[in-house]
């Protein structure tokens, strides 16, 4: 068999661009050791072309953020005719609007938190919602632009009225769920195992927590009731099967245990284009369920497909 070309997709030009470049370069990295022909292309907006020129045979996408993971280079490479991993134009674009991927798990039976969409300004005048409440940017990851209202804050965040503020002009606000943070991922049709992660000096799992060596602790197995660590397992798939997606996604959920270990499970949404950094969850969630990270890239590789 001919060796496949695979253009490893990262960088870009948003927030996240330092994580992209860290997943796709290990990515490209194991890739390359699996003895496919690999491209490694940091992404600007002269992509069409770039990949006109470079006729891989599948893209792998390891962007992060606008662009990366909301339909935009999942649109162009279906033009292009290009296959593509992780999850297609209407899914990625559906599962990175916060709002409109809550009210589609919701109706799929996946438990999600009270929540709406205001305007900055207003986020900024005045309490929305009774605290404690979350305000998050509608189409962000990797937590920036998130702010936590404790109860009792007296005042909306002020950093709402900063004229830097760069994470749009509309906003999601949540009800806050305090408790346990848990995570899930989804490989094709098969929910893998769920991973708690205790922040450690950080108040939420925020960026630094995710992405600075030692900024959290990973427990897994998740140390809870087998019937919870089911729920979520099922939440995950259902979850991932809803919003469309393919290929592998994560789901982020807040579990207040309440007496008994048996309180209130959410699932805060699902990431489409997980982090494949040294710090990533994904790549630690499939090691343990048998997928080494080369055995991992390897198989979204050949997972890609046009018309996702």
């Amino acid at each position: 068999m001919m060796t496949k070309h695979v253009a490893v997709l990262m960088g870009g030009w948003v927030a996240e661009r330092p994580v992209s470049l860290s997943s796709g370069k290990d990515c490209a990295d194991a890739l390359e050791a699996a003895g496919y022909q690999i491209t490694r292309v940091d992404v600007d907006r002269n992509i069409s072309a770039v990949l006109q020129e470079l006729k891989p045979d599948v893209a792998f996408n390891a962007l992060h953020g606008p662009f990366g993971e909301d339909g935009a280079i999942q649109g162009i490479l279906e033009v292009l005719d290009i296959p593509y991993t992780h999850s297609g134009v209407m899914s990625s674009a559906l599962a990175m609007h916060k709002e409109k991927a809550k009210a589609v798990m919701k109706a799929a039976g996946v438990p999600v938190a009270n929540a709406m969409v205001v305007s900055r300004a207003d986020a900024a005048r005045r309490h929305v919602m009774e605290p404690p409440y979350v305000i998050k940017p509608i189409n962000e990851g990797s937590s920036f632009g998130v702010l936590i209202v404790k109860e009792g804050q007296e005042y909306p965040p002020q950093e709402l009225t900063r004229d830097d503020w760069d994470f749009g002009e509309l906003l999601m606000v949540e009800r806050y769920i305090p408790g346990r943070e848990l995570t899930c991922a989804v490989m094709g049709d098969v929910a893998l195992g769920v991973l708690e992660i205790v922040p450690l000096g950080h108040a939420y799992y925020d960026y630094d927590a995710k992405y600075v060596p030692g900024g959290s602790q990973h427990i897994l197995p998740a140390e809870i009731l087998p019937s919870v660590y089911q729920e979520i397992q099922e939440s995950s798939l259902r979850a991932h099967q809803a919003l469309g997606c393919r290929g592998v996604t994560r789901a982020d959920f807040r579990f207040d245990e309440g007496p008994g270990g048996l309180g209130e499970l959410i699932c805060l949404e699902v990431n489409t284009q997980p982090g494949m950094t040294p710090t990533s969850l994904l790549p630690e969630i499939a090691a343990h369920a048998g997928h080494d990270f080369q055995e991992l890239v390897s198989w979204i590789v050949e997972d890609a497909s046009c018309g996702r």
